[in-house]
């Protein structure tokens, strides 16, 4: 049964309330005055407390407070047994952290049904904090498990190349586990293949359907599609990846190849931001916005539209340039005076970069997060930097 503290400083009340409480099963504690009630209270925790408000050298308000300034023993019922009726004795009452009041002279009745709705409160009170301990818990494991996943996503991701085709790729996860996934590799030794795609959603759903898709794409288990044309894949992708098979989930994705013999890349999007292509040039230069192009075709998002069409088209690069994939969450940002930037923002970003530092995608990213003025975004960040001499 729960444990009750009396605390009064009158024999014959203290007595009197222990009896009536007895009787109904209740574990009781007693105590003289508030110094030993406080002592009893921390000793034994109790779910009830009792205490008159006249008493002398520790009055009831100094217990209350006492009691409800303690963390381990503020959630304990506190009812102040007083003579006093005035609105404005009981409003200092309740302002000092009192639960109930219980007025002299006693009534038995009152008594017995201001002690259940005290302990129905407190037990209340416990189920609550037992519930957000375990729900504290259980948010505790599933962020250390999001944490685990967002580290195998990283892992898995390829890691840079370099020579006459350089590729050098940054991932900066979202708050939340997010669906950003890229790839590149030869398909033969002229050949190189990248994309980078974005699955819609937040969580470790749109992750495993970027890892799904990605290692659909890097077993090359398609049958009967040439990787080596883009729409073709795209076509082969969307067929499997209908959006009412993956909880309605869907994905944009940027894929190309690369002919680095005849410099020739061909490619097709589907409903993601263009490819960026930004000539290379000297510090003391500037790339002129003709210069730089915008590479992507029209095409539904992966798992849209059963029947979507997709086209590739190809561009022949006949000077040193670096291209750009990237996806929506690195411009898709909030500015400091609470406007959003745009594609063509950080377009002009990636065109002044050009002519003003080696290239850096670390530089890229610092300066998105001075735009924003954080280092995290709503939304997964991912940016591939293909450098082709």
């Amino acid at each position: 049964m729960p444990q009750i503290l009396i605390i009064d400083d009158d024999p014959f009340i203290q007595l009197m309330l222990k009896r009536l409480l007895q009787a109904q099963g209740y574990d009781i504690l007693s105590a003289l005055n508030g110094e030993d009630g406080i002592t009893q209270a921390h000793n034994h925790h109790p779910a009830l407390i009792i205490c008159d408000w006249q008493m002398p050298n520790m009055d009831g308000l100094s217990v209350c407070r006492a009691i409800k300034t303690n963390p381990a023993l503020a959630k304990t019922f506190f009812i102040l047994l007083t003579a006093r009726s005035e609105i404005a004795d009981r409003v200092k009452g309740l302002d000092t952290g009192a639960d109930d009041f219980l007025s002299k002279p006693l009534e038995p009745n009152e008594l017995k049904a201001r002690v259940r709705a005290g302990l129905r409160l407190y037990q209340a009170s416990q189920d609550l904090q037992a519930l957000a301990e375990d729900l504290q818990t259980q948010k505790q494991a599933l962020e250390a498990e999001l944490t685990e996943a967002a580290d195998y996503v990283k892992s898995i991701l390829p890691a840079p190349i370099s020579g006459s085709i350089a590729i050098t790729p940054r991932f900066l996860p979202s708050r939340q586990l997010g669906g950003d996934c890229f790839d590149y590799y030869w398909l033969d030794p002229d050949y190189l293949m990248f994309y980078l795609l974005d699955v819609s959603g937040h969580g470790l759903g749109s992750a495993l359907l970027s890892v799904a898709v990605q290692n659909v794409l890097r077993s090359q288990s398609l049958p009967g599609v040439s990787f080596y044309q883009p729409h073709l894949v795209l076509k082969a992708l969307n067929e499997i990846f209908q959006m009412e098979k993956q909880n309605n989930r869907y994905f944009t994705i940027w894929y190309g190849i690369y002919n680095q013999r005849k410099r020739q890349l061909t490619y097709a999007s589907a409903g993601h931001p263009p490819a960026v292509l930004v000539p290379t040039v000297s510090i003391s230069e500037a790339a002129a916005a003709s210069d730089v192009k915008q590479l992507r075709t029209r095409g539904k998002p992966i798992g849209m539209v059963p029947d979507a069409k997709y086209v590739s088209e190809s561009y022949v690069i006949d000077r040193p340039s670096t291209l750009y994939l990237f996806s929506d969450g690195i411009y898709e940002i909030r500015q400091h005076n609470d406007t959003f930037w745009t594609l063509a923002d950080f377009i002009a970003l990636l065109t002044k970069h050009s002519a003003t530092t080696t290239a850096n995608p670390d530089a890229i990213l610092e300066q998105v997060q001075a735009v924003s003025g954080r280092t995290t975004f709503e939304d997964d960040c991912s940016l591939l930097q293909v450098q082709l001499d």
